[in-house]
């Protein structure tokens, strides 16, 4: 028999009317009773399905990721120093690089990636339309022209979206209902970092946390939580934090189906640098969350320094020139903050539905 929420509903309705009719009947309460017991069952396994933010849930833990299966990109460091070889991948400065040819962080841009994502935006248009590619086709053509010649200040090591206003930060009117709906969930996601921060390491000898990951830094700690990472939710991460996850879905320019999607909460311990770097590409925005804000703690984005402050958002372009430092003291504790990678607002809709299709994790 297949079980449904309605086939559930109705046997449940067929037990009651039987109660009724005989409402001395032990058996039609055992009945009633162990139908309510399925239906409840039926529920829980539901909402305990691995979570995905395209399309519902679903049961494959591979797809959810839960730490496994690719490489763990983290967001805000991207020097590629010296590394060390973990489970398959090497591993510098924070990167999990796995020299996949299917992983578009971990490769150089060159003629090979420019020919990828000219076969998958053709792909895209002759299955969909090229009406509003026109900027798209312009980045994809010319990738590689633009970007070699990019200021040193702003140089997106993956793609270019050509003909975007560019600013390394950006009023919070530039997404003001995603902004608001974070700030309104301060509370909430303090709580859930709390949470996961201090819960018992995963294994003896671990100093960490379940779910967190540690990332080379010139000087001090910083580690990362991800929810989403480059596009793929990690279900484990996820299902520890259900009201993050709820905000995740209630956001409208959350990049939640390409590669440059990412949410984590991040940590920086007092003395922390991570060394300056570029982001992947110009067309998000990355949005930071202040959650825990000691003194001392500052993001220089473009050369314009800017510091957290705790319940608001920052809004900056990741693809200039970025560091983020804590000079505070031990006694001050670490710097917290959510983020999350948004789109630009000046990409379009028609924009966006191509670079998902371009940049879905694992093409």
């Amino acid at each position: 028999m297949e079980w449904s929420l309605e086939r559930v509903r109705e046997l449940v309705a067929g037990g009651m009317q039987s109660m009724r009719e005989c409402e001395s009947s032990a058996v039609g309460t055992a009945f009633c009773l162990l139908l309510l017991f399925v239906w409840y069952c039926y529920r829980v396994g539901r909402e305990h399905s691995a979570p995905t933010l395209r399309g519902g849930y679903s049961a494959d833990p591979g797809r959810g990721g839960g730490g496994g299966g690719g490489a763990l990109i983290s967001p805000e460091v991207g020097g590629r120093g010296k590394g060390r070889q973990v489970a398959g991948v090497e591993e510098q400065n924070g990167f999990a690089y796995c020299h996949s040819p299917e992983c578009f962080r971990c490769i150089h841009a060159g003629e090979g990636l420019n020919q990828r994502l000219y076969h998958s935006l053709q792909d895209y248009a002759k299955r969909y339309t090229w009406a509003g590619m026109g900027r798209v086709h312009k980045g994809v053509r010319d990738q590689g022209r633009y970007l070699s010649s990019r200021p040193s200040i702003q140089k997106p090591e993956v793609f270019f979206l050509p003909d975007l206003p560019s600013a390394p930060f950006f009023s919070r009117e530039a997404q003001k209902h995603d902004v608001e709906l974070l700030e309104r969930s301060f509370p909430a996601l303090l709580a859930e970092f709390e949470s996961v921060y201090h819960h018992p390491p995963a294994r003896s000898g671990s100093s960490l946390p379940p779910g967190w990951k540690a990332n080379n830094t010139p000087h001090g700690q910083w580690w990362t939580y991800y929810l989403v990472n480059q596009g793929t939710p990690l279900a484990l991460n996820a299902r520890r934090c259900p009201r993050a996850w709820r905000v995740l879905g209630q956001l409208r320019t959350f990049i939640a189906n390409n590669v440059f999607g990412n949410a984590c909460f991040s940590v920086l311990s007092p003395g922390a640098l991570i060394t300056e770097h570029y982001g992947p590409t110009n067309v998000r925005l990355r949005c930071h969350l202040g959650l825990r804000v000691p003194s001392g703690c500052e993001l220089v984005v473009g050369g314009e320094p800017q510091c957290w402050s705790e319940g608001s958002c920052l809004l900056f372009d990741d693809s200039f020139l970025h560091t983020a430092f804590h000079e505070g003291s031990a006694e001050d504790g670490p710097r917290v903050v959510f983020m999350v990678d948004l789109w630009h607002p000046n990409v379009a809709a028609a924009e966006r539905q191509a670079l998902d299709y371009i940049f879905t994790p694992g093409r």
